[in-house]
């Protein structure tokens, strides 16, 4: 009997990166919809570059976070809330805000968008 596949996403528990299967990496080659049980051996965190001795085990997976806080300077992204004056509505996922996104606080992480982000509660 084959392994059942997750597409469940998981956290770099160095950086707080999340690998999102429907997002893939397409700029590392990795196809939208790929699950991270199908990801290489030598997989390699797109942002801190862990990986050889730790690898994939330096990732765990996690259940979907309600919260998103800016590891800058803490704001806090909340769907329930969106960002109106940002012409973000209420009930946005995370998920569907722009890969480019940025804090509007602090405007972190421009070159690394949503990365900037930790999942909270």
């Amino acid at each position: 009997m084959a392994k059942a596949l997750t597409k469940k996403r998981y956290v770099c528990t160095v950086c707080g990166y999340i690998y999102s299967p429907e997002r893939g990496e397409p700029k590392n080659g990795i196809k939208p919809g790929t699950a991270f049980e199908d990801l290489p051996a030598d997989y390699i965190c797109p942002v801190c570059g862990v990986r050889a001795k730790i690898g994939k085990s330096a990732f765990v997976p996690m259940d979907k976070p309600n919260r998103y806080q800016c590891v800058a300077c803490g704001y806090i992204y909340d769907p329930a809330r969106g960002e109106p004056k940002n012409g973000i509505k209420a009930g946005t996922a995370f998920e569907d805000l722009p890969d480019d996104y940025v804090c509007p606080v602090c405007g972190a992480y421009a070159k690394i968008g949503k990365t900037a982000f930790w999942p909270i509660d």
